[in-house]
């Protein structure tokens, strides 16, 4: 890719996102906001946690994503008898006596990690150095993982009986936990028109691996004025109660707040978001554009938000006024 500038390359990016949202769209309906958001996660190099009832089309909607990214793609269905080894792989001896690794289905670009809270805390943990080193260590021996990687986790809200919550630390590796919604009513109608007749559409490649590597840098690049980054770096510290810049809301109703990880994932963000909208710097709504996704996860609330049934999303609404 021979771009005259960055700006340039921004206008391409911009076309180029406008394609995948349409092509993915085909696929599924009502979703647009959601589809918006894993490209934001996906240009800024993070992961996505997906959160939503079954029937939702959260499978489907990695699927289509691996298809128009032209990447490879693998699913792990997450039980409690499964394995750290059944994720990154084991070692077998051969015939000639020599042990040899065979990969894990972690060896992908995409990787679907579905109803992660399914499984134990010691098969949870081998996705974390995958997630933050983009490398595994199998007996010893260190595997790079091929780039672009993402893992795109699915979690149902409903049934928790048999399940193990991903601990915070983990939970912090996500870059965006979504809340997928039902879809409208006219949306509902197109969903089952089309599956439940011939009708049939396969979405097409928009963009290769070394065009989302090139992009992924681009973002990187993009430059941010200093009063956006210090609101970015102030609305995580907002978070954290009993700290300088912490707010009543904070201090009533948080027990844990966001860490510098966020600071960094609202910087990216909102680059990305920006990019994607056309615009070569970010502003301070890029910023709340993203920051609901990013923070959700990231903080705890206490007893007494529990007792008055306060949302973490009404907390972080505070926080954003």
């Amino acid at each position: 890719m021979n771009y005259s500038s960055d700006k340039e390359a921004i206008d391409a990016l911009k076309k180029k996102s406008d394609e995948l949202l349409s092509e993915i769209s085909k696929v599924v309906y009502g979703q647009d906001e959601i589809i918006r958001q894993v490209l934001i996660s996906i240009f800024s190099q993070g992961h996505c946690l997906l959160i939503g009832v079954p029937g939702l089309a959260k499978t489907l909607l990695v699927n289509t994503f691996a298809k128009v990214l032209g990447l490879e793609y693998k699913r792990i269905q997450f039980t409690p008898d499964l394995m750290p080894s059944d994720i990154i792989g084991t070692e077998i001896l051969d015939q000639s006596k020599e042990f040899k690794f065979i990969k894990g289905p972690i060896f992908a670009n995409i990787i679907l990690a579905d109803e992660i809270n399914r499984t134990p805390p010691k098969t949870q943990s081998a996705l974390l150095e995958a997630m933050q080193e983009k490398s595994v260590t199998s007996a010893g021996r260190h595997f790079k993982l091929d780039q672009p990687f993402f893992v795109l986790a699915t979690q149902n809200p409903i049934e928790q009986e048999g399940t193990y919550p991903l601990p915070e630390a983990q939970l912090d590796r996500f870059m965006f936990s979504l809340w997928l919604d039902y879809p409208s009513f006219n949306d509902e109608l197109t969903v089952v028109k089309n599956t439940t007749s011939a009708f049939e559409i396969e979405p097409k490649t928009v963009i290769n691996k070394s065009e989302i590597l090139y992009y992924q840098n681009l973002i990187r690049k993009v430059p941010i004025n200093d009063n956006v980054l210090k609101y970015a770096v102030t609305l995580a510290a907002r978070t954290r109660p009993n700290t300088e810049l912490a707010l009543p809301v904070t201090n009533n109703y948080l027990k844990w707040g966001a860490g510098p990880r966020a600071s960094q994932y609202l910087t990216l963000g909102a680059k990305t978001h920006a990019a994607l909208n056309g615009r070569y710097s970010p502003d301070i709504d890029d910023v709340k554009a993203v920051a609901v996704s990013i923070l959700r996860h990231r903080i705890i609330k206490n007893y007494k938000a529990e007792a008055e049934n306060i949302s973490v999303e009404d907390i972080i609404s505070q926080l954003l006024k």
